[in-house]
């Protein structure tokens, strides 16, 4: 059983500048959570206990945001707020969080990278920390590709399907063959950010991976050769030249947040799937798109 989960949370965020300029961009809240529990919890609804989260300087909010705040519930309980109690104590009581930072910023494949010690030579999840995968009710992205692994005994990645005109925003994968009767398809390589006349596929990273431990071998070996930023691409390429690598479609709607419209989308989504708030914003996104159309209709 996997039940280790790395996420690398470490970067400065600079897609979503000015407002990560003085707070993470993990914490950035959609309705009432910020991004990275979105993501911790569906860790651990996908069966994860030990969860290591790769920070850099700037990011102790991360690290508050998980621990117990003690005054904090005295006052609640005092105040008889028990869903708000109940809400922070479940926080810091999903998983084991654990904390490393990443002291040279040199990419996402340098993050993971760090945690070989935590991790040890068990399979592990690695999971983005900027990105939410909302599975709509269905089974959680981590819970299928850790069942993906646990059926083809080698790394998978987790895959959704794009137009082409997007690729220059995704590392695309190059299918090596038909997927199985399960779903599991072999990966010949990955493409970092093709444009679309050279994306070899619709086939797309979302950010949801499971490793073999093999690939910190492969990791600190690309470090060793070079100091510039290393992305998680050579590695996940190198698994594929060794026929160890798979990818899988993932259910549901992938937010990566450092997008601003992926995140306006996720508020509002996630917010109609929201009973304590789907009414009153259902009734905003009908006003809205009244006045627009009402704009649209007083300009002609």
């Amino acid at each position: 059983m996997i039940r280790k989960a790395v996420i690398p949370a470490a970067g400065f965020g600079t897609r979503f500048l000015p407002a990560t300029k003085s707070q993470p961009k993990e914490m950035l809240p959609v309705i009432d959570r910020p991004v990275i529990q979105y993501v911790v919890e569906e860790a651990a609804a996908s069966g994860i206990t030990d969860i290591l989260i790769v920070t850099g300087r700037g990011k102790q909010a991360i690290e508050n945001h998980f621990d117990r705040a003690v005054e904090l519930e005295i006052e609640l309980e005092r105040a008889g707020k028990e869903n708000q109690l109940k809400e922070l104590r479940r926080l810091a009581e999903m998983a084991e969080v654990h904390y490393i930072r990443q002291g040279d910023m040199r990419g996402l494949g340098a993050a993971v990278a760090t945690a070989r010690q935590h991790v040890g030579d068990e399979p592990f999840v690695v999971l983005l920390g900027d990105t939410i995968l909302d599975s709509e009710g269905g089974v959680p992205a981590t819970r299928l590709l850790v069942d993906a692994y646990n059926g083809v005994k080698a790394s998978v990645v987790g895959l959704e399907v794009v137009d082409r005109s997007r690729s220059v925003r995704f590392g695309m994968v190059e299918p090596g063959g038909e997927a199985d009767a399960d779903g599991n398809i072999p990966v010949r390589r990955v493409v970092e950010k093709p444009y679309p006349a050279r994306s070899p596929s619709e086939l797309a990273l979302v950010g949801r991976y499971v490793f073999d431990a093999v690939v910190f071998e492969i990791l600190e070996k690309e470090l060793a050769a070079s100091d510039a930023p290393m992305d998680l691409s050579g590695a996940i390429n190198e698994l594929a030249t060794r026929g160890k690598l798979y990818g899988r479609v993932v259910e549901g709607r992938r937010y990566d947040i450092g997008e601003r419209m992926d995140y306006v989308e996720a508020v509002f989504r996630l917010g109609m799937r929201r009973e304590d708030i789907a009414p009153e914003l259902g009734k905003l996104i009908k006003q809205l798109a009244r006045e627009i159309e009402d704009a649209g209709q007083g300009g002609r």
